[in-house]
């Protein structure tokens, strides 16, 4: 049983707090002693410049190491109490002596302050008893990276315990990294547009941070979106006739700064408007017979397009064979919208 890695885990020694505590530097590590239980148990701990700390326990009576309360199996009243008095006395050393870190590993500790550094984000920790710590970038909610702990036999034939970092990069890249040394095939997540890095120090970390860059940059894409649009029920036409900026209902993942083209249905059936998304997920609540709206987004006439030939004929041509809601516009598409307009 090995308490004081399950102790200290995700902690930083404080090395100018252990004096005052009362620890004593000896050489090149620090010692603390404690009696307990009416004097009859001596608490040894010592902890070294590289952040090991260790505890033993002396039965003063016979002048010898007492190790029982570290098997599991002894669950009796006195080794109990000796656990109970060691656990105790480490707790206390780690509160008033160590500083929390959000990962175990050294190397994502480093990468997390890389990443605050560079973006301004800070993990957040989405489930309960879970060391899954997510970034996202903030104004689409997007992830770009996720820092795992997990068991390493999970990846290899490797045991024992390691974080890694799933991001999100091209497809191609992955096929050519997945074999290198370092990477593995995604990890809990989508293999085919993620992939998963090792973080103990197989590789540097300008170069971990070089790929949380490219993950980060999918966040950033702008996303097209056509929209359909029904005069029966708004008429959108008369709106932005009157003024460039509206409020029009949203049921899909539309985010800030996506592009929206409006498909006004019939009796035009065709495209009209060229609009940017300047707010997204605003809660709304509208509903009568035939009509429901619980959120709603802020977008920007860009462009009238009416004058262009962009009927419902001209979207099958191009790859789109339904309007009944919002979808992503095809690469096909949008390559012809830039032709175009």
């Amino acid at each position: 049983m090995d308490i004081e890695k399950e102790i200290f885990k995700r902690c930083i020694i404080l090395y100018d707090k252990l004096i005052p505590f009362g620890f004593k530097k000896i050489d090149d590590k620090y010692e603390i002693e404690k009696e307990i239980l009416d004097k009859t148990f001596l608490i040894k701990v010592e902890i070294t410049m590289d952040g090991k700390v260790t505890g033993k326990i002396y039965d003063l009576e016979f002048n010898t190491e007492y190790s029982n309360f570290r098997i599991e199996k002894q669950t009796g009243n006195f080794v109990g109490r000796v656990r109970d008095e060691f656990i105790k006395f480490l707790e206390n050393i780690r509160d008033n002596c160590t500083t929390t870190t959000y990962f175990i590993s050294s190397q994502a500790n480093r990468i997390t302050e890389l990443i605050n550094k560079e973006y301004h984000d800070k993990p957040e920790f989405l489930w309960e008893n879970e060391p899954h710590g997510v970034f996202r970038n903030p104004k689409n909610l997007k992830w770009y990276g996720i820092i795992m702990n997990i068991k390493r036999e999970r990846l290899d034939d490797t045991k024992g315990e390691v974080e890694i970092l799933n991001v999100k990069l091209d497809k191609e890249e992955i096929k050519d990294l997945v074999n290198k040394k370092g990477f593995y095939k995604a990890y809990h997540m989508n293999k085919e547009n993620w992939i998963t890095i090792i973080l103990d120090d197989t590789l540097k970390d300008e170069e971990i941070i070089k790929y949380i860059k490219e993950s980060h940059d999918f966040t950033c894409k702008v996303n097209e979106w056509l929209v359909p649009a029904n005069p029966k029920y708004y008429d959108i036409i008369n709106c932005f006739n009157k003024e460039d900026t509206i409020i029009y209902k949203q049921s899909s993942n539309i985010n800030k700064n996506d592009i929206v083209y409006i498909y006004v249905g019939s009796p035009y059936s065709k495209i009209y408007y060229k609009c940017l998304v300047i707010d997204a997920d605003i809660s709304y609540s509208f509903e009568n017979k035939d009509l429901k709206i619980n959120k709603v987004m802020k977008i920007k006439l860009l462009k009238k397009l009416d004058s262009f030939n962009l009927t419902f004929d001209f979207l099958k041509q191009n790859g789109v064979n339904a309007v009944r809601g919002p979808r992503l516009i095809p690469k096909k598409l949008s390559l012809k919208f830039k032709e175009l307009v």
